[in-house]
């Protein structure tokens, strides 16, 4: 995977963290894990976050099999221009300090209420409980991740793709990780700067994404394709092989 898309993948994780205290983090809060037992608290938090990271790996995965198809197709660089213009338009109905998936009536209504009660549900003080509520959390509806799928498509192939999702989810790590450990230790009021601060971010990956699909010959930014090297190396072959005759 290019360097690009890996800062890309974690730096997106980390900036959603934020967001992700405020959405996901009443779900681990309400799993009840005290610090009474230090190394069972870490041990139980930690496959939380695996069954959540785990999801996210799955998901990127599957969407991976559809960005393999367009590279196989020779539609690459226009699946990754569509992935930059879909970013942008993503991160323009972000603007405004909400998530763009809460303004969906259909994820809206009732979001909360469906997080809250898989945190009752899932209050067994066991691994098995930690790690499912981990999946189905990394399974809820979340503008995040959704940019991050729609990112992930544009990674070239089915591990490239959860590669990147699962870097995504290591970005999230220390936000939701700390969240267990400290309780919402940000303030509301701090977290909707932060998510003003997202969309423009995103705006400037679609952006990147963009470039890269245009094959500018910008180095690590819009670099030609491994395939136009490898079709001028062969042109100069016959070239030569010509001139020889």
């Amino acid at each position: 995977m290019e360097i690009a898309l890996v800062i890309s993948a974690i730096g997106l994780g980390f900036a959603s963290g934020f967001h992700c205290i405020g959405m996901c983090g009443p779900i681990a809060l309400s799993m009840g894990l005290t610090r009474n037992q230090k190394a069972n608290f870490y041990l139980q938090n930690l496959t939380y976050q695996f069954g959540r990271i785990l999801t996210y790996s799955i998901l990127g995965a599957i969407l991976g099999i559809i960005g393999q198809s367009f590279e196989f197709a020779g539609f690459q660089k226009y699946l990754t221009v569509l992935v930059g213009i879909l970013l942008i338009v993503m991160a323009i109905f972000s603007f405004g300090g909400k998530d763009f998936a809460s303004k969906i009536p259909l994820v809206s209504k009732g979001l909360l209420q469906v997080k809250m009660k898989l945190g009752k549900i899932l209050q067994r003080p066991d691994f098995k409980s930690r790690f499912a509520t981990g999946i189905l959390n990394g399974l809820l509806p979340c503008g995040m991740v959704y940019m991050a799928l729609t990112a992930s498509l544009a990674a070239g192939g089915i591990w490239q793709s959860s590669l990147f999702m699962f870097l995504f989810g290591l970005g999230t790590f220390p936000f939701m990780f700390a969240v267990v450990y400290l309780g919402n230790f940000i303030t509301t009021a701090f977290r909707v700067r932060i998510l003003k601060v997202i969309p423009v971010m995103m705006i400037i990956l679609g952006g990147l994404f963009i470039l890269r699909g245009l094959e500018l010959g910008i180095p690590y930014v819009s670099p030609h394709s491994e395939s136009l090297h490898v079709n001028h190396s062969t042109d100069g072959f016959h070239t030569d092989h010509t001139n020889c005759h």
